[in-house]
């Protein structure tokens, strides 16, 4: 088994933040506040945060805020909850927090939610699980829970779930993955784990891992590095993280690096992400991997920065 290269993986961040006019920038265009988040958070999980200039980041972030209180994917961006919990996570990683007018975003998110619980993710009304998660993180970040109806958020969340254990983007929707890290992070975060039935959804998760170690998304699907955070963190946060091989996922990670140039891909030898590189690393830090710091699976933000946020240390 080959090592993490953590080094690389930094100066592949680094890299990518410096090349604005090439053909992948133009395309990350409209999301770069996510990609902001996975590369800074990656830099921080590898204990080189101090690599970037945090007034450039922290006065770049704020130039894509909106009138309403949400944040845009760019400067001049329509607003989405997904950008402003991005950009809230961003500011949380620098303890920059104090830079936001806390009660311009928190209206602007707390407004997105219907009178069934559930949130749309911008003004057009799209509905979505992963919107109810986004918002009760970025609202508890902000400790702004109160500015919503937790009660009517989680029942919704609960009215996604399936009979095999696993949730769905909205009720009766396929069970996957990525929306199942939602929904229980979504419970994780306003204490609500007790609507779960643990056992059953722990048997879902960990049948993602196939032969080659790696995770799925659905039954019958390939693996893919960017579950090593959706489902692992899920099984982290019911306390079923052991009933995978976890040698077998730490192998297959790090065969999806690129350990002369850095970053890592989805799959062994195909192009590496920014994306999949901080899904790759989180992973590894959910599996206890040594180099890199811990992450907490509810916000998928260190716990040193969480613990900053929520216990003032």
């Amino acid at each position: 088994m080959g090592e993490l290269v953590g080094n690389k993986h930094v100066e592949y961040i680094l890299s990518v933040e410096r090349r604005k006019d090439d053909f992948h920038s133009v395309l990350m265009e409209h999301l770069r506040v996510n990609g902001a988040y996975w590369g800074l958070a990656t830099l921080d999980l590898l204990g080189r945060l101090d690599a970037v200039d945090t007034e450039d980041v922290v006065s770049w972030i704020m130039k894509c805020q909106h009138e309403s209180g949400g944040f845009g994917g760019n400067i001049g961006h329509d607003p989405h909850v997904l950008y402003t919990l991005s950009a809230v996570q961003v500011l949380a990683l620098f303890d920059k927090l104090d830079v936001l007018d806390i009660n311009k975003v928190t209206g602007y998110v707390a407004s997105l939610q219907k009178e069934d619980g559930s949130f749309s993710g911008d003004i057009w009304g799209e509905v979505d699980t992963r919107f109810s998660y986004i918002a009760m993180c970025c609202l508890s970040i902000l400790k702004r829970l109160d500015s919503m109806d937790v009660e009517k958020a989680a029942n919704y969340i609960v009215s996604c779930k399936n009979m095999d254990g696993g949730f769905g983007c909205t009720p009766g929707g396929e069970s996957h993955a990525g929306q199942t890290f939602c929904c229980v992070g979504a419970l994780a975060i306003t204490g609500s784990l007790h609507h779960i039935d643990k056992d059953l959804l722990g048997w879902w998760l960990c049948e993602r891992q196939v032969k080659s170690g790696g995770l799925n998304g659905r039954p019958e699907k390939l693996p893919d590095v960017c579950y090593s955070w959706w489902v692992l963190s899920s099984l982290t946060m019911i306390d079923r993280v052991h009933w995978i091989d976890k040698e077998k996922l730490i192998k297959f990670i790090l065969d999806c690096q690129d350990a002369e140039n850095g970053g890592i891909s989805d799959r062994p030898d195909d192009a590496v992400d920014v994306y999949h590189t901080f899904f790759g690393v989180a992973g590894l830090s959910l599996l206890g991997y040594p180099g890199v710091k811990a992450i907490d699976p509810a916000y998928a933000l260190p716990v040193n920065v969480v613990n900053r946020i929520f216990l003032g240390r």
